[in-house]
């Protein structure tokens, strides 16, 4: 007769078992569950690594507090490294990041010239500019010269604000391409994990964040530097809570200055905060923001914008040709789906300003980031890392469903696959909210769960 498990490690084998099976399908996913060339097998893959995600965390709850920091850590590792097994599979903008890395390592400013301009033909590799073959990879197209490169978007300046230059110029001298990129990813991924565990004090909540499929895609194999501002937001958070101010505002102010994403935060850090706190708060931030840009600035001038006014063109923002905000168009004439975003935007940060909980300033960031996300409706999944992160320190899962619903987007397309997609997410999250208000007040005092513990 077989000898029983100790009741203390019987769920410890349950949750390594699934956080096994989550890893082994995720890998999977990544060696051969499709690209972005060839999508139909990702609808599967990624719908099997949510459901074992979600089996995974289940088994969690039932872990001991004590085995729970090591083991998520353990898992982010775990998940992290899956991501490294292939090249990018379902973005090319790793390529970017090791092409502007080289441009500045070479004493240019990236924001001077455009990928496919000849004056920088003298840094062309066979990494990044294929010289064989048809050109016909679904991450390698023709420059109007007729060169092949899996730089995206080369006749175009590059986008990408100051902190994340700074990070592509920081990886170069590794010397390790692409992969090099994806490396970076991992241990930023990982980081993120730490700083998680150390603010939530060991929380089970990182694992929202270490065990999440969409970081082993998102910030590991494609490499995206979204990842960067995650952490950086997170750190800002932490020390938001913590009433050291200025390292906050620093660090919020980095955030943004890799992506201008985790501006939507600042409205969390800054709930009922004194006008001395905030104003300190705000000015360090934007001190750090403009501080990141001035060595550029002085290179480049109002180049610095780089293909930011013609990124939102493209991506239909610009009034006239609208192909976003998928929920308000249901209610509202095109004309008026920029206002009404500004409005609903404006409305739920200021209710986050005058009644957010300065303890838990991640809770009024992640609903003014996920609401703007529901709003806009972006197509790109890797936008929502920073939603991911945030559920990490508040626990609020059905969140989640934001940057699954850009995900489904990204591989669908379409007005139609927008709307279904972030209404399905809006609907997620307004049960789960109402839900979880319910659970609250019935339940004070009782085992944590992933929102309180």
């Amino acid at each position: 007769m077989p000898t029983p498990l100790h009741p203390l490690r019987a769920p410890l084998s349950h949750c390594l078992l699934a956080l096994a099976a989550l890893v082994a399908a995720l890998a999977l996913t990544v060696t051969g569950g499709g690209t972005l060339g060839h999508r139909a097998p990702l609808y599967a893959w990624y719908t099997a690594d949510a459901l074992l995600f979600a089996f995974a965390l289940l088994a969690l709850r039932r872990v001991s507090g004590r085995q729970v920091a090591p083991l998520v850590l353990a898992g982010s590792i775990a998940v992290a490294a899956v991501g490294l097994l292939a090249p990018p599979r379902t973005s090319d903008d790793a390529y970017r990041y090791v092409w502007d890395g080289r441009v500045q390592a070479a004493g240019i400013s990236p924001y001077a010239h455009t990928p496919d301009d000849p004056t920088l033909a003298r840094l062309r590799s066979a990494d990044l500019w294929p010289v064989d073959g048809a050109c016909a990879g679904w991450d390698e197209r023709r420059t109007a010269a007729g060169d092949c490169t899996r730089i995206n978007r080369p006749a175009v300046h590059t986008i990408y604000p100051p902190v994340a230059e700074a990070w592509f110029l920081a990886l170069h001298p590794s010397g390790g391409g692409v992969r090099g990129v994806q490396a970076a990813g991992a241990l930023l991924a990982v980081a993120t994990t730490g700083v998680l565990l150390v603010v939530g004090r060991g929380s089970r909540r990182a694992a929202l964040w270490g065990w999440c499929p969409g970081v082993a895609v998102w910030s590991v194999n494609d490499a995206h530097v979204d990842t960067l501002g995650a952490l950086l937001l997170v750190a800002g958070l932490g020390c938001a809570v913590r009433r050291r101010v200025t390292g906050a505002g620093a660090l919020l102010g980095a955030a943004v200055a890799v992506k201008l994403i985790p501006g939507l935060a600042l409205p969390g850090a800054l709930s009922r905060r004194s006008v001395r706190e905030s104003a300190l708060l705000l000015g360090t931030a934007l001190g750090a923001f403009a501080l990141a840009y001035l060595p550029y600035l002085s290179a480049s001038g109002t180049g610095v914008l780089g293909y930011l006014p013609g990124y939102l063109k493209e991506e239909g923002y610009e009034q006239g040709h609208l192909d976003r905000f998928g929920l308000l168009a249901l209610l509202l004439p095109d004309a008026l789906l920029p206002w009404a975003a500004g409005v609903v935007l404006a409305a739920v940060a200021l209710w986050v300003l005058r009644r957010g909980d300065p303890a838990r300033p991640w809770d009024g960031a992640l609903l003014v980031t996920g609401t703007a996300l529901i709003v806009v409706a972006p197509a790109y999944p890797w936008y929502g890392l920073l939603v991911v992160a945030l559920v990490g320190l508040s626990g609020r899962w059905e969140w989640l469903a934001v940057p699954a619903a850009a995900q489904y987007l990204y591989l669908a397309g379409g007005m139609e696959a927008q709307q279904a997609a972030y209404g399905a997410a809006l609907a997620c999250v307004t049960v789960g909210s109402l839900l979880r208000g319910q659970a609250g007040r019935r339940v004070r005092g009782r085992v944590p769960t992933y929102a309180e513990g």
